[in-house]
């Protein structure tokens, strides 16, 4: 199975330049990397989009603002 990497979703959040909320942003997952991605990070593998969402969160990834968060470049470790 291919697996998506974690960091391109964040990749894909500070290139949009929005705030989401966990709805929002699974619902842009959904449409960016179609209906059943599978995702892995550097600790983890075989997340849905849901899952990844949660593991990002309790990482410490998102900056919230306003309402919803975001993700800036410097949340991104280098190695895949």
């Amino acid at each position: 199975m291919n697996q998506i990497h974690g960091h391109e979703v964040m990749r894909m959040m500070v290139a949009s330049g929005q705030t989401y909320t966990r709805e929002t942003l699974h619902a842009a997952i959904l449409e960016r990397f179609g209906p059943e991605p599978r995702f892995h990070t550097c600790s983890m593998q075989g997340m849905n989009a849901g899952e990844l969402i949660d593991f990002l969160a309790a990482k410490g990834k998102f900056v919230i603002e306003g309402q919803g968060f975001a993700t800036t470049s410097e949340q991104i470790c280098d190695h895949e």
